[in-house]
């Protein structure tokens, strides 16, 4: 996919690095984070670098993962999975918890749409999360994904909770 960088107002896109490691450890140390984004609590320091190591240089073809950046600081990342040539699937987490709330997790998806729509050309876009992250489902409702289904469960704060799909369409 080469090197993307995409810049608007006080978020920047770009690739995650290896340099990004000292902050993924801060967030592998968050409870909250960690608890809500189904990553392991307490990593051996050496093999969340060997997790992020292989995320940084070996991402599958079909994912492009950017890390948000605000103020020159690394403060989330968003995925776009590429599922064919018109469709792929969008995630987002903010690692600065404090930040939640804030719309920078709105802004961050926006742009990795317009980036998919007008770099990829896709214009069909599916999102999950769990019935319970309020804020992640008011998230994708602001930007115009419609609810579609309930189907599965997973273990979302300590809890199975119903996984909900979202789509969104959009012209190319």
């Amino acid at each position: 996919m080469g090197m993307i960088t995409i810049k608007h107002n006080e978020l920047i896109l770009r690739p995650i690095t290896l340099k990004d490691f000292e902050t993924i450890l801060i967030w592998s140390q968050n409870e909250t984070f960690c608890r809500t984004n189904g990553w392991e609590l307490d990593r051996d320091r050496n093999e969340l670098y060997s997790w992020w190591e292989g995320l940084v240089e070996k991402l599958p073809n079909n994912l492009i993962r950017l890390g948000i950046e605000r103020q020159g600081k690394l403060i989330g990342y968003t995925d776009l999975t590429v599922m064919s040539k018109k469709t792929a699937e969008l995630g987002i987490a903010i690692g600065e918890t404090d930040l939640w709330g804030k719309s920078l997790g709105y802004q961050a998806v926006k742009l990795m749409i317009e980036y998919g729509n007008n770099h990829l050309g896709i214009n069909t876009f599916i999102a999950e999360t769990h019935e319970t992250n309020l804020r992640s489902r008011k998230m994708l409702e602001r930007i115009g994904f419609e609810h579609v289904s309930k189907m599965g469960t997973e273990n979302y704060l300590g809890e199975d909770v119903r996984l909900m799909q979202y789509i969104l369409r959009v012209s190319t």
